[in-house]
């Protein structure tokens, strides 16, 4: 692919960044892009920034950012350096640095323009080796998309029909400089093993392995989007809201529908419904648990399944999705004396564990079943959470019960019934979450009032 053709599918754009680290691929990419903008005059022209990421790995790095200075200042391109600290963390230092350089990008990318990432051909024939070796099903060995959403913005990768030999032609002909990543030698990372070590083998055998091995890619790519849209079509059929006595709690599935997936369908639509939500994703073993201890499980167990900080439990027909800094007693922080509450004054009050309790002005008349009405002119209230033993008489009920019974009665989801903010005058209980007002504190007939409404913390 002529380096010019690379630019031909790029999208309108105010304007494009180039990620420049100063080496050769993004040097060509600069230059490529800045003498492309200037043979479409005929066009309105979008400007070009660049942007370099410091990562302060390397005793050149501070060379590296001048070799981007010269090369800024003799095309006329403003360039934006932004210095990050890796920190690996337990991973790998490869790892930490990509991510520390992609958080710089989305943080820094305006909306609605584009970063263009100078990887090539041949690292993608890399990236798809590399991912076949960690046993990447479609998604991994998709390998590097074309374009993707990033931040405000998007991201392109232009060169990837085109190789590294194609590249370095261009800067002969060009004349231009760059500077080589003396870590690019260290053979302990694994790309750079495969670079040094098994490409040129492979190459000398299949010459053409870059370009087949990009369209096994692309393959994959349009496989990985064909089990989107189908994850898609049965994500709809399988969210239930009906199974759960709160919809707003926790995203609920509905297990009857999972029954009737096969085992990879299901598992692609509990993939795609995580990564819709930017969520971690569980791995085999974990979903062989949720096959065998949610879904097939009888209805009454009480099993989870946990992978990283997210839970699912079932709950009669339902599979719902927690955090479980939910089930963590340490990070229980509700005061003992309770939290100060007026609802007179129409003030959200923010709970402990990351969930609201609101106001909003009703009549009593628009009370309906579960949709109770706190009178006006109560004062200052105190909301707590449950100890035992705490007892309510439901406005339009005639006898008192235990909360727990009222609880239970309700179908409220085992895990959230410590969790109901419960509203205090006193020592007396005025309402118990959204869910009821006690007799004596409703709003009768047209009489303004106040309806509570519970926001359980972080819905995903």
């Amino acid at each position: 692919m002529p380096l010019a053709d690379a630019f031909s599918k790029l999208p309108p754009a105010p304007c494009y960044w180039v990620a420049l680290s100063g080496g050769l691929d993004s040097t060509v990419l600069l230059h490529a892009l800045v003498t492309v903008q200037a043979m479409l005059q005929a066009q309105p022209p979008a400007s070009i920034r660049a942007l370099h990421v410091h990562h302060g790995l390397s005793e050149h790095a501070d060379h590296w950012l001048a070799s981007c200075e010269a090369l800024c200042a003799d095309l006329g391109v403003p360039l934006e350096s932004v210095g990050v600290k890796v920190e690996p963390r337990g991973r790998g230092l490869e790892d930490a640095a990509r991510e520390a350089r992609y958080r710089v990008f989305e943080q820094t990318l305006p909306a609605g323009h584009c970063l263009l990432a100078a990887h090539h051909a041949d690292d993608q024939a890399e990236t798809l080796l590399l991912r076949l070796m960690r046993g990447s099903g479609p998604r991994g060995l998709a390998a590097m998309a074309d374009s993707r959403a990033l931040g405000r913005g998007r991201l392109h990768r232009p060169f990837l029909g085109v190789t590294r030999a194609q590249l370095e032609d261009y800067a002969r002909a060009h004349h231009l400089h760059w500077v080589e990543d003396d870590s690019n030698t260290d053979e302990r990372f694994d790309r750079n093993f495969l670079r040094a070590q098994v490409m040129p083998r492979l190459r000398q055998r299949w010459p053409g392995l870059a370009r087949a091995w990009g369209e096994s890619a692309r393959l994959c790519a349009e496989s990985e989007q064909l089990l989107g849209e189908l994850a898609g079509e049965d994500l709809e059929q399988a969210l239930c809201l009906a199974v759960s006595s709160r919809p707003t709690l926790a995203p609920v599935l509905d297990i009857t529908r999972l029954r009737e997936l096969s085992p990879p369908r299901r598992h692609n639509l509990l993939r795609h419904w995580l990564r819709s939500k930017s969520l971690p994703v569980p791995g085999r073993e974990h979903l062989k648990q949720i096959d065998q201890q949610l879904i097939r499980g009888r209805e009454d167990s009480r099993a989870r399944v946990q992978w990283e900080a997210l839970e699912l439990h079932r709950f009669r027909s339902g599979l719902y999705l927690l955090s479980s800094r939910w089930f963590d007693p340490g990070s229980d922080s509700r005061p003992r004396t309770g939290l100060a509450f007026t609802p007179d004054r129409g003030e959200a009050l923010s709970l402990p564990d990351g969930g609201r309790l609101e106001v909003e002005r009703a009549a009593g008349s628009a009370a309906g079943p579960g949709l109770p009405i706190l009178r006006p002119g109560l004062g200052a209230l105190t909301v707590r959470w449950r100890e035992g033993g705490e007892r309510c008489q439901p406005v339009g009920r005639a006898h008192s019960q235990a909360l727990k019974k009222l609880l239970q009665e309700h179908d409220l989801e085992p895990w959230w019934r410590s969790q109901v903010p419960l509203v205090y005058r006193g020592d007396v209980l005025v309402a118990v979450g959204d869910l009821w007002v006690c007799q004596g504190f409703g709003a009768g007939g047209e009489e303004p009032g106040h309806r509570l409404i519970w926001r359980p913390p972080g819905s995903f």
